[in-house]
């Protein structure tokens, strides 16, 4: 059995008239989907490799507090994405058709919650550490831990958006999410915040569920998550979510509007791109 981490949208992007978001909320409502989307070579490949009974990390990317959200298993092995080959979907491309697949997907079922949010800030803290040891708030993952963690791919290949994770990483991450206990550090930018705002620490407390704090960490090192020598691929990944702002006039600002459907249906997936 291998492990894995793949990463999903949980804020709202609307892509060709359809909202693209997964949240961990859309997929312990949809227990089992098909992970569609993926056009990146290296990540479509690692799906391959997938079978069935394999355990993943379920991570919220593209997001103001990006992190792993829940647990979750492969239920089925990689099959053609037909996505590819629908002029009307988000990540369709002309390149592939039925007779010839490009894209493969495979189907990946709820676990549980992480019974506390283990943030990117977190992980990247950790990795940060001197090598006498982890931060004292996370001291109980010892140093065999704490090296793992800073030989995760997320930490120094962030971008890909499907990983493979060690089992002795693993067994990190849900020693972190099963005890909580570390400090949070979220950014705060109400009223009097100076400009890069003020710093505010929290402790996550064990026995707790940890609500997600906002920050404006981004993830990992550039590195692009596209087909190389194609246009089309993982482009939506670790990008700002973009608003379209309306023109000013007489002096006054206009607000900046997000694009919205009232009746969009979430999509399966939206980690199909670079950050």
């Amino acid at each position: 059995m291998k492990h894995w981490l793949m990463k999903a949208e949980p804020d709202s992007r609307i892509v060709k008239g359809k909202d693209v978001k997964f949240s961990v909320d859309d997929f312990e409502a949809m227990n089992t989907t098909p992970w569609e989307g993926v056009r990146n070579a290296e990540a479509r490949n690692l799906m391959k490799e997938m079978q069935i009974g394999d355990r993943v990390l379920f991570y919220h990317s593209n997001c103001k507090n990006p992190g792993i959200a829940a647990f979750a298993e492969v239920s089925k092995q990689a099959y053609p994405d037909c996505t590819a080959w629908d002029p009307s979907h988000p990540y369709y491309d002309q390149k592939s058709d039925k007779e010839n697949p490009k894209w493969y997907m495979v189907d990946l079922t709820f676990n549980a919650r992480a019974k506390h949010f283990v943030p990117l800030s977190l992980l990247k803290r950790i990795a940060a550490s001197p090598p006498s040891g982890p931060p004292p708030d996370v001291e109980f993952i010892g140093e065999d831990g704490m090296k793992a963690i800073k030989e995760m791919a997320l930490i120094n290949r962030g971008r890909l958006s499907v990983q493979y994770v060690e089992q002795t990483t693993w067994s990190v991450i849900e020693e972190l999410a099963d005890s909580g206990g570390w400090e949070d550090e979220t950014v705060k930018r109400g009223k009097g915040a100076g400009t890069n705002g003020t710093k505010e620490t929290k402790r996550v407390r064990p026995g707790r569920a940890a609500k997600a704090k906002v920050h404006d960490e981004r993830e990992g090192p550039a590195e692009a998550d596209t087909v190389a020598g194609e246009g089309s691929g993982d482009q939506v990944e670790e990008e700002d979510v973009k608003k379209s702002t309306a023109a000013t006039s007489a002096g006054k600002k206009r607000k900046a509007e997000v694009e919205q459907l009232p009746d969009a249906q979430p999509l399966r997936r939206s980690t199909r791109t670079r950050k």
